[in-house]
């Protein structure tokens, strides 16, 4: 014997914010993003900001070492590329959780006109790259005195 089941018809619908949800995971999604990912141009966190005297540019690379990362400046593009390398000491099969990413990442970014690129000095400490990059004379704020007549 079948026993009977109250019909809801609300039962099926989507929340608007369930229906968001879906739209931009099915929209933006990034292809081949998994356990296992490369770090993508979203990934690499660049602050910039500017000086009296220069323009300093910081990126946060957790777990790169130095010699992994090349910096270039092109006309008024910075480059910041490099590749993360997957520890291979435990296998596969023992991940519990994977998060962090491996593979090559790149990120460009447009820098301010005016500027020194052939004297940009880049340091890195504590997984933060920090380069400066002084202003050229002419962009440099001048303080012009004010006289009394």
């Amino acid at each position: 014997m079948s026993s009977l089941i109250r019909w809801d018809p609300f039962a099926d619908r989507m929340s608007l914010r369930g229906a968001i949800d879906r739209l931009f995971d099915e929209t933006f999604v990034r292809p081949g993003w998994g356990w296992i990912a490369p770090i993508g141009a979203t990934d690499l966190a660049i602050d910039m900001y500017e000086t009296k005297d220069e323009v300093i540019v910081k990126a946060a690379l957790p777990g790169i070492k130095p010699e992994q990362v090349e910096v270039t400046i092109t006309g008024d593009t910075l480059t910041i590329r490099g590749e993360a390398k997957e520890e291979s000491e435990v296998k596969e099969e023992d991940y519990i959780r994977k998060e962090r990413r491996y593979g090559s990442f790149c990120r460009s970014v447009t820098l301010p006109d005016g500027l020194k690129t052939d004297k940009a000095e880049a340091t890195f400490e504590h997984g933060v790259l920090t380069l400066k990059v002084p202003k050229s004379e002419e962009v440099k704020p001048k303080t012009i005195k004010v006289k009394a007549k």
